[in-house]
Order: C-alpha cells, then sequence, then structure tokens
C-alpha cells in the first residue's frame, strides 16, 4: 500500500477542507480500494473535525494523530 501525504499546515478552513477534498476526489478510487492512504499534515483544530468528517461522509475511514504541534489526518480504506 502506498502512503501519499499531504502537508497543508499553515492553511485555514475552508482551503484546508477544500484542499483536502480536492486530493480525497483525485485519490478515492485507490483509497476505497486499499492501494492508497492518504495522510493530511495540519495544523488547523478545525481541519481535525472538518475532514473526517468530510471522509465519512464520501465512505473513508478516518484517524486523527496528534504530533508536536500539528495533527495527522489518516484517510484510508473503510473496513
Amino acid at each position: 500500500m502506498e502512503i501519499i501525504e499531504i502537508d497543508i499546515r499553515g492553511q485555514v478552513c475552508p482551503s484546508s477542507l477544500l484542499l483536502a477534498l480536492r486530493k480525497l476526489n483525485q485519490y478515492y478510487a485507490k483509497i476505497a480500494s486499499g492501494d492508497i492512504t492518504l495522510v493530511i499534515l495540519t495544523d488547523n483544530r478545525d481541519a481535525t473535525s472538518t475532514i473526517p468528517d468530510a471522509a465519512h461522509n464520501m465512505g473513508v475511514a478516518s484517524a486523527v494523530e496528534k504530533v508536536d504541534g500539528y495533527y495527522r489526518i489518516i484517510l484510508r480504506q473503510q473496513d
């Protein structure tokens, strides 16, 4: 499985959500098939709820991890 990391630190909502959705749509088929896991790096706390909510609505599983000063939002195939 390939991991694609997108760094959107410094962006605020709604642009962080829009950037994430653009990538999620771009890689959706490969995420849904389990070929790709998309990891989004953000320092915007609002994005830790808006991006996972949008992914959930698309049938994509998500997890949020807090790292030093930022968050990792992991979007992957639904189990």
